[in-house]
C-alpha cells in the first residue's frame, strides 16, 4: 500500500507540475507580451505653441499610473516611419510638408492602469488623438487571468486527489493495526503518542512522492524545452522560463505540498480511526 501511495502521489504531482509549468509559462509569455503594449501615444494639435506643449508634458506626467513621458517631435516621428518603411523610405521624400503631428509617448507603471490614464489626458486640452492598444490589452488580461482562475481550481482539485490518497492509506494502515494501537491506549499510550509514526508516515510517503514527481518534471520539461529550441527557437524560447531556474520553484511549490498533504491526511485518517 505504500509503494503504491507514493506512486499515485508521484503521479498526482506530476500531472500537478505540469499543470504548474503550463500556468507559469502562459503568464510569463502574457507579462512579457503586456511589456510590449504598455505604451500610450498622444498626438498634440499641430497649433500649440512649445510652451503650451511642454505644460502639457508636465499634466500629462502628473497622471496617476504614468511612469515617464517622452516627446517625440512631428521629425522624429518621420525618422521612425523612414526606419519603418526601408528600401521603400525613398517614397517619403517627396512630401512637401510632414503631416505628422507631435506626440507624447507615455510608459505606464502596470498594464491595468491604461484606461484610467488615457481618461485622465483625455480631458486635457491640445489633444488631438490618443492611441493605444486597448483591444490587445482586454484580451491578454482576460487571458492571463482566466489561465491564474482555471490553474488555482486544477491545482485545488489535484492537491484534495492527493490528501485523499494519503489518507486512505494511513486509514488502511490505521485498520490493520487497530489491535495493537487498543492495547496501547489501555497501557496508557496517549492520542498523541500513537498519531507520531502515521503522521511521520504519512509525510515521508508525501516526500518521496515529491522526489519523484521532481525528478519527472525537470527531465520531461528539460526534454521539451530543447525540442522546441531546436524545432522552433525564436517563437518559444524568448517566452519559455528556463528549466532551472523553473525547477526551483517547483521544487519548493512541491515539498511544501508533500509535507502538507502527509501531515494533513494523516491528521485526517487518525481523527476517525484512533478511537479504539
Amino acid at each position: 500500500m505504500s509503494i503504491a501511495s507514493i506512486g499515485s502521489v508521484g503521479a498526482t504531482l506530476t500531472i500537478l507540475g505540469m499543470v504548474l509549468i503550463l500556468i507559469l509559462n502562459i503568464n510569463t509569455a502574457a507579462n512579457t507580451t503586456q511589456k510590449q503594449f504598455d505604451e500610450i501615444q498622444v498626438y498634440l494639435k499641430d497649433e500649440l505653441t512649445d510652451e503650451e506643449i511642454e505644460k502639457l508634458g508636465y499634466a500629462i506626467s502628473d497622471c496617476k499610473g504614468v511612469s515617464s513621458v517622452i516627446f517625440q517631435s512631428k521629425e522624429q516621428a518621420l525618422e521612425i516611419m523612414k526606419d519603418q518603411w526601408g528600401e521603400q523610405a525613398y517614397l517619403l521624400e517627396g512630401l512637401e510638408e510632414n503631416p505628422l503631428p507631435n506626440s507624447y509617448i507615455v510608459q505606464l507603471q502596470d498594464i491595468e492602469y491604461a484606461d484610467s490614464v488615457v481618461n485622465q489626458i483625455k480631458g486635457l486640452k491640445g489633444i488631438e488623438e490618443i492611441k493605444y492598444y486597448k483591444d490587445i490589452v482586454d484580451k491578454l488580461m482576460s487571458v492571463a487571468n482566466l489561465v491564474r482562475l482555471g490553474g488555482l481550481v486544477i491545482i485545488g482539485i489535484l492537491v484534495f486527489i492527493s490528501i485523499f490518497i494519503i489518507s486512505n492509506t494511513v486509514k488502511i494502515t490505521v485498520a490493520a493495526r487497530k489491535r495493537e494501537i487498543g492495547i496501547m491506549k489501555y497501557v496508557g499510550a496517549t492520542n498523541g503518542y500513537i498519531r507520531g509514526p502515521f503522521m511521520v508516515e504519512g509525510v515521508v510517503l508525501g516526500l518521496v512522492g515529491t522526489g519523484i514527481a521532481i525528478l519527472i518534471t525537470f527531465y520531461g520539461y528539460k526534454y521539451i524545452v530543447n525540442a522546441l529550441s531546436e524545432r522552433l527557437y525564436v517563437l518559444f524560447t524568448v517566452y519559455m522560463i528556463p528549466p532551472q531556474v523553473m525547477i526551483n520553484d517547483v521544487a519548493i511549490i512541491f515539498i511544501a505540498i508533500g509535507v502538507g498533504i502527509g501531515l494533513l491526511g494523516s491528521i485526517i485518517s487518525l481523527k476517525r480511526f484512533l478511537n479504539v
